[in-house]
This record gives structure tokens, C-alpha cells and sequence, in this order.
């Protein structure tokens, strides 16, 4: 498996007692929907291995307490404390038309309502203060808000994102 089939789900926070339990952290925005889930992807040096879930309990603040089948002490565990967590893309829980991951965002065509179409988006910046679009305009890196009143609509299908950018913000970028 490949990050490229992946999705981040979370990462490794800590050890949690002697006997191979780990607490989880999802970077998600339902964690409910990931209480069943049997493996995952734990990535070491740049490689997602495989990990089978012997049990995840639900902790407050998008935490889980887990533990890994055959991992039953604290020394097989230690290393994996800092390590990203992934699910294959398939995994992902069905959205509504309406609603749509970050990932699937990438390639699509950035359309400003007054401006017409602007760019390709490259890369989605989900930073803990904001998320971002980053899309090439010009020969330069504009950064959208992902934010209601600025995306309007994505059509999933058509590739295409519709938009509303604020006053001056390609200007912010193309003045040198």
C-alpha cells in the first residue's frame, strides 16, 4: 500500500501502560465512524505497514485508546509513538453530494465567480489555524480559504471548484 491510495486518519501520541496500548489522535471530523475499523497503516521510514486492531475504545478530544494484535508490551510500542496513522481511500465513510474530502479537491479547476477560471488546484494545506487551497496562478502560489462565503460549490464530477475570493487577495500575491 501507498500513501497515494492513503488517507492520514491521525498519528501515534503516546504509550499508554505496560502492555502495548497506544493512544491515538484522529484528525477527523466524525471519529465515531472509525470506532470498527480491524487495521490500519502505520507509517516507519517512509513505508505504511499494516497493523490489525485487537481493540479501540473512545477517548474524549478525537482519542482512542488502542492496541495492535501481537503488540503486548510497552517496548514493542515505544517506537511507534510519532508515527502517522492511514486508512486506504476506500475506507473513507460516503459523503453527501454537497460535501467533499480535501483530497479530492487536487486537480481540480479554481473558478472565481468575477474573475472566471484561475488555476489548477496543486496541493490542499490542512493546517490547524486554516485550510488551504494552493493553486498556481500566474507563476505564483495563491492561497485560498476553505470557508464558506469564499468556496461556493464543488462539483465533484466536473473537477471544477467555485469560488467567491475576497477583494485584493491576487493582488496580495502578484504584487512584488
Amino acid at each position: 500500500m501507498n500513501k497515494d491510495n492513503c488517507f492520514l486518519l491521525g498519528h501515534i501520541a503516546k504509550v499508554h501502560g505496560l502492555q502495548g496500548e497506544l493512544m491515538l489522535v484522529l484528525d477527523v471530523d466524525y471519529p465515531e465512524d472509525y470506532e470498527e475499523i480491524k487495521h490500519l497503516f502505520v507509517e516507519k521510514n517512509n513505508r505504511l505497514i499494516p497493523f490489525f486492531v485487537e481493540h479501540l475504545v473512545p477517548q474524549p478530544n478525537n482519542r482512542f485508546l488502542a492496541k495492535f494484535e501481537e503488540y503486548d508490551h510497552v517496548d514493542k510500542v515505544k517506537d511507534l509513538v510519532g508515527s502517522a496513522l492511514y486508512l486506504p481511500l476506500k475506507d473513507l465513510p460516503e459523503l453527501e453530494d454537497d460535501q467533499y474530502y480535501f483530497h479530492e479537491l487536487v486537480g481540480c479547476q479554481v473558478i472565481d465567480e468575477e474573475r472566471g477560471e484561475l488555476g489548477v488546484v496543486k496541493v490542499i494545506y490542512d493546517l490547524e489555524t486554516q485550510d488551504l487551497i494552493g493553486m498556481e496562478y500566474q507563476e505564483k502560489e495563491v492561497l485560498i480559504p476553505i470557508q464558506e462565503g469564499i468556496i461556493q460549490k464543488v462539483d465533484k464530477a466536473g473537477k471544477k471548484v467555485f469560488c467567491r475570493l475576497p477583494e485584493g487577495l491576487l493582488d496580495i500575491y502578484l504584487n512584488e
